[in-house]
């Protein structure tokens, strides 16, 4: 680490000139990023030394003044636009800060690095606009931030659109042009709906390196810490239709890892015309995500529409070298939400695509209860088989795509709804009818590929009357069939369609719950 005036002269270079009051502070207050050469490994290298030191909570009190933020007191505090890093350089993105206080109250460490040098970013209350709900004075000393938000002119050319943000334990989120913020990813999952509880690791550190004059991208580094593991990420971000994120991540366990979830991605999934609720409310639908999308290592396409049920439910896809997975968000019509502020048609999809072979393990997914659209209760990851040693170096890498749809994970035919009810005329008997459409891809006919064969089949339960019929409206097919569950509280379901050409299409699972 660097002191003195030389570590000073840095902080007015990466400021541009411009010293924030709090610099001498920073220059002894940093713990990981700090001021001094940046190499690629470094993240990596700090991780590594501090797995094998016993892991030690970081300190989260604030100034009296700040501890005891309410929320709406914390949303009084804002980021002034002009303040951004990097505003006065024409670069193709901005580096926005965020303050700590009430449900953000444990220290991140950020640094700015350039040209294969790092200079820590210390906290400056000039940096932010503190209305008249905040109570005063506003400590002048380092406590560093809450996390990061990453701007860029991703909508129009000359504003700079918020287009990533990292806050909060290991989460993480992005969007496409176009969209809105809904789900979310995180840096790693650990021991996820367990009922000795969940353990969040947390990014502790950020290095954000400035990009060039024509740059298309980003990179930011993160060190990850719990318990339980360290980690070293490195995140390269691409905004457009759709925005691309590559991870690249180190684990150095602490303890053997065998609740371990792998690029996870949690999302809310409140209600639909995909099964019956008793929720009072003026929407159709309410939902970040409406399916889980898996392209397994044969090359099969699955579709499995989510759920709000009534207890936790943990359904599994056992897979080798998975292709890809993600929680899509499908249905983009308004008039399926009709929620002019929410703009639930407007969420971004999440879809990872691995990057090189990951073996074997589990696509899992975890269904929470809700009542409320304001809890996130849908998470998805990649479960290894094997556990992750402690004391070993596990690497593994993959891309994160935020939009629609992935263009290279559909088939020729892809389920665009599931609908389920009573039978008509039949309440009495308990049996379920289910509705599923599918739509063609652009560019096949519907005459050319032939009228599929359907198949469905239930693990429990039985299944009848099954019926697959053109549907005009659409130019696709739907599929009707009913369920008689008899005495069963949970029943597996799956539909094909059979094409005689080949011609692939979407698998249709499902999990019913009395």
């Amino acid at each position: 680490m660097k002191g003195g005036l030389a570590a000073i002269g840095s902080v007015v270079a990466a400021f541009g000139g411009v010293l924030p009051t709090a610099a001498f502070a920073a220059a002894t207050q940093a713990q990981f990023a700090v001021s001094g050469p940046f190499r690629r490994s470094t993240v990596a290298e700090i991780a590594r030394k501090l797995a094998a030191q016993e892991f030690q909570a970081p300190d989260s009190s604030l100034p009296d003044v700040l501890q005891n933020l309410s929320y709406d007191q914390y949303r009084d505090i804002r980021f002034r636009r002009e303040k951004s890093i990097w505003a006065d350089q024409k670069l193709p993105f901005q580096l926005q800060l965020f303050h700590r206080g009430a449900y953000f109250k444990q220290p991140v460490e950020v640094a700015l690095v350039n040209k294969g040098e790092a200079t820590h970013l210390p906290y400056d209350p000039e940096m932010f606009s503190f209305g008249s709900l905040v109570p005063q004075p506003i400590p002048n000393e380092d406590i560093g931030f809450a996390g990061i938000r990453i701007h860029g002119p991703i909508n129009t050319p000359d504003y700079y659109d918020e287009i990533a943000v990292f806050q909060g334990a290991s989460y993480f989120r992005s969007l496409a042009k176009g969209q809105v913020y809904g789900i979310s990813a995180r840096g790693l999952a650990l021991k996820t709906a367990d009922p000795e509880g969940e353990e969040f690791p947390t990014f502790r550190a950020f290095w954000v390196e400035r990009p060039s004059e024509a740059a298309d991208s980003i990179v930011v580094s993160a060190l990850l810490d719990s318990p339980s593991t360290t980690g070293a990420y490195r995140f390269t971000l691409r905004p457009g239709m759709p925005t691309l994120m590559d991870v690249e991540a180190q684990l150095f366990p602490r303890v053997d890892l065998q609740k371990v979830g792998l690029a996870p991605g949690t999302s809310m999934y409140f209600f639909s015309g995909n099964g019956p609720h008793d929720i009072d409310d003026f929407r159709p639908s309410v939902h970040d995500s409406d399916g889980l999308l898996m392209v397994t290592g044969r090359g099969e396409r699955l579709w499995r529409p989510l759920a709000n049920p009534k207890t936790l439910q943990i359904s599994a896809f056992s897979d080798t070298a998975p292709r890809g997975f993600g929680l899509i968000q499908r249905n983009r019509n308004f008039d399926d939400y009709e929620d002019l502020e929410a703009a639930y048609q407007r969420r971004p999809s999440l879809w990872i695509e691995p990057v090189g072979d990951w073996g074997s393990g589990l696509v899992t997914l975890i269904e929470i209860p809700t009542d409320s659209e304001i809890h996130d209760n849908i998470v998805a990851y990649w479960n290894p088989h094997e556990p992750i040693p402690a004391g070993s170096e596990f690497s593994f890498a993959y891309r994160l795509a935020w939009g629609g749809d992935p263009e290279a994970a559909l088939g020729s035919a892809r389920v665009t709804s599931t609908r389920s009810g009573q039978v008509p005329n039949d309440r009495d008997s308990g049996m379920r009818l289910f509705v599923v459409d599918y739509s063609l891809a652009a560019g096949i006919d519907r005459g050319a590929i032939g009228q599929p064969k359907a198949t469905v089949s239930s693990y429990k339960g039985s299944v009848k009357n099954v019926v697959l019929q053109n549907n005009d409206v659409t130019g696709g097919f739907r599929l009707s069939f009913q369920l008689d569950p008899g005495s069963e509280e949970l029943i597996e379901l799956r539909a094909e369609l059979h094409f005689d050409n080949g011609e692939p299409a979407e698998t249709w699972v499902y999990r019913w719950t009395a």
